[in-house]
C-alpha cells in the first residue's frame, strides 16, 4: 500500500469513526430527552453544538396546552433571568458609545432615589449594590396591590418613596439582586432617548439576524406571536398544566410584575441563542476588550469574590472561561451556557415550571462517558401495585405528624397531615419512587414491609434520609 493510499484509509476511517460518535451522541441525547418529556421532567427546545457543530436541537411536549401545538426549535420562550445578559452587554455598547461611564452613581440616573447614593452602575452588573430585591417577601411585589400591572417607573417611584436603606455598603458584598438589572434597563432607556426592547433590537437583535428574538410583556402588550410557548404550572393534585395566574393555581405576582422588564422578557429560540453565543464568543457585538470587561470577575471589598459579570455567571480556570445563566419565572426554567475549554454550547428553555436542566447528564454524554444516576428511569407498575404503598405513615420521631401518601395516574403524591407538598413520584423498581424533580431536587422515597406487616417509609434526598415513617 502507497502512502497516498494509506493516508486516504486513515482520512475515511476517521471520518467514519467520527460520524459514528456525533450519531452515538445524537441518539443519546435524545433518548435522555425523550425520557424526561415521558417522565414530566422537561417540556421545550434544546440545542446543543461543538465546535462550531450543532449535535442534537428538537423541541418536546406542548408549546400550547389548548391548541396542543408542539414545541421545536423555532418556538419562542420567555428567557426569565437569561435576558441579564442582554442588559449587560446593552450598557457595555453605551459605554462604548461614551453615553455612561461604569463608574457612574445610580443618582446621576435617578435623583430621586438618593437613599441609594453611593451605587455604581458598576455595582448593579456585579450586584454588589446592596439595593433590596423587588421578588423578595414584603417587598414591591407584595405590597403592590393596584388593579393594573407594573413597571418599571412605578418600582423606581416605590423605591423613592419608600426610602428603603441599601441592605449592605456597595462593593462589600455579593447577592443577587433582580431590581438591579431593571435599574439598568431604565437607565439603558434614559441615556438611549429609547425603549429597552427597541434598543436590544437594534442594535443586538437585528445586527445579529436574531428574527425570532424580542422584548415581549404578555400580559401588559398582548399581541399574537406565532410559535410561542406559554409556561405552565400544575395545578394542585393534578397533571394538568396551566399558566400561573389561572385561577386554578392563583399566583398572581407574575401578572401584576409583568411590566417589569430588564432582569426579564427577552423571548427567544434556542436557534437565535445559539447566533447570540457565537456572536459573544467571535468578537461579532463585542471587541476583545469589551468581552474581557463583560465577563470579568473581581472581589468585594471583603475579598470575597464575585463570579458575576454583565448577565453573566462566570468561571475561568486554566485560560478557559465558561459563562451563561439559569433563568425560572413564570412557569419557564432556561439556561444558556458555553465553554471555551471544548467550545461547547448548552441551550435548554422549558416552558414548565419542574422542568429541568440536565447539564451534568449532559456533559457525560458529549464527553462520550457512562451516564452518572442523576435521572432514573420509570418502570411501568401496575396500578393495585403502586396503590399499595398509599395512607398515613407516623413518623417516629415526630408523633404530631403524618406522612401521607396518595396516588393519581401512575404515581404517588407526598404530602403531610400539617403541609401541602404535593410532590409526584414515579416508580422506578419494586418498593422505590424518584421524585419528579421540583427545583432540581432529588429525592427518592423507599418502602419496605416489616416482619410485624406494617411498612415502613425512608424519604432520601441525594441519597441521605431526611424523613421516616410507618404505617400500621
Amino acid at each position: 500500500m502507497n502512502i497516498q493510499t494509506a493516508l486516504t484509509s486513515a482520512l475515511l476511517l476517521v471520518g467514519t469513526w467520527s460520524f459514528g460518535q456525533k450519531n452515538n451522541t445524537e441518539k443519546r441525547l435524545d433518548s435522555l430527552f425523550t425520557t424526561l418529556a415521558a417522565q414530566n421532567q422537561f417540556n421545550g427546545s434544546v440545542l446543543i453544538a461543538e465546535k462550531g457543530k450543532i449535535l442534537y436541537k428538537g423541541g418536546k411536549g406542548y408549546s400550547n396546552e389548548l391548541s396542543k401545538e408542539l414545541n421545536n426549535t423555532q418556538t419562542v420562550f420567555e428567557l426569565a433571568s437569561c435576558s441579564k445578559q442582554f442588559t449587560g452587554v446593552a450598557i457595555a455598547l453605551l459605554h462604548r458609545a461614551k453615553k455612561l461611564d461604569y463608574t457612574d452613581d445610580i443618582t446621576e440616573y435617578f435623583p430621586e432615589l438618593s437613599n441609594f447614593k453611593g451605587v455604581k452602575i458598576y455595582d448593579l452588573l456585579h450586584h454588589t449594590s446592596g439595593i433590596p430585591d423587588y421578588l423578595f417577601a414584603g417587598s414591591f411585589s407584595e405590597r403592590w396591590k393596584n388593579e393594573r400591572i407594573a413597571t418599571n417607573q412605578d418600582l423606581i417611584n416605590y423605591l423613592a418613596e419608600s426610602n428603603d436603606t441599601l441592605k449592605f455598603v456597595p462593593r462589600s458584598k455579593y447577592e443577587y439582586i433582580n431590581t438591579n438589572y431593571v435599574l439598568l434597563a431604565s437607565i439603558v432607556e434614559k441615556v438611549s432617548g429609547q425603549k429597552w426592547g427597541d434598543y436590544l433590537a437594534q442594535n443586538i437583535f437585528k445586527p445579529l439576524k436574531m428574527n425570532r428574538t424580542f422584548v415581549y410583556n404578555r400580559r401588559y402588550e398582548p399581541q399574537k406571536i406565532k410559535n410561542y410557548a406559554y409556561g405552565y404550572d400544575w395545578v394542585d393534585n393534578s397533571f394538568e398544566k396551566v399558566t400561573q395566574d389561572d385561577p386554578k393555581i392563583g399566583y398572581m405576582t407574575v401578572y401584576y410584575m409583568d411590566g417589569i422588564y430588564g432582569t426579564a422578557k427577552v423571548n427567544s429560540t434556542v436557534e437565535d441563542l445559539y447566533k447570540w453565543i457565537n456572536a459573544i464568543k467571535n468578537n461579532q457585538l463585542l471587541t476583545q476588550r469589551e468581552f474581557e470587561e463583560v465577563m470579568e470577575t473581581t472581589k468585594t471589598s471583603t475579598n470575597e469574590d464575585v463570579l458575576y459579570g454583565f448577565g453573566f455567571e462566570v468561571r475561568k480556570k486554566d485560560n478557559t472561561i465558561s459563562y451563561g445563566h439559569t433563568g425560572s419565572w413564570d412557569g419557564y426554567i432556561t439556561l444558556i451556557h458555553y465553554s471555551s475549554q471544548n467550545d461547547r454550547t448548552i441551550i435548554i428553555l422549558n416552558n414548565f415550571k419542574n422542568g429541568v436542566l440536565p447539564y451534568q447528564t449532559i456533559s457525560e454524554i458529549m464527553d462520550n462517558k457512562p451516564c452518572s444516576n442523576e435521572f432514573v428511569k420509570k418502570v411501568d407498575q401496575k396500578e393495585e401495585v403502586i396503590k399499595q404503598y398509599t395512607g398515613e405513615y407516623a413518623d417516629p420521631e415526630n408523633p404530631d405528624e403524618k406522612h401521607v401518601i396518595t396516588y393519581l395516574d401512575g404515581h404517588l403524591i407526598y404530602n403531610t397531615d400539617k403541609a401541602n407538598w404535593d410532590m409526584r413520584f414515579f416508580p422506578s423498581s419494586e418498593g422505590v419512587f424518584q421524585a419528579i424533580r421540583q427545583g432540581g431536587t432529588n429525592g427518592v422515597i423507599q418502602f419496605s414491609p416489616q416482619e410485624d406487616g406494617t411498612m415502613k417509609l425512608e424519604m432520601l434526598m441525594y441519597g441521605r434520609v431526611i424523613g421516616k415513617g410507618v404505617r400500621n
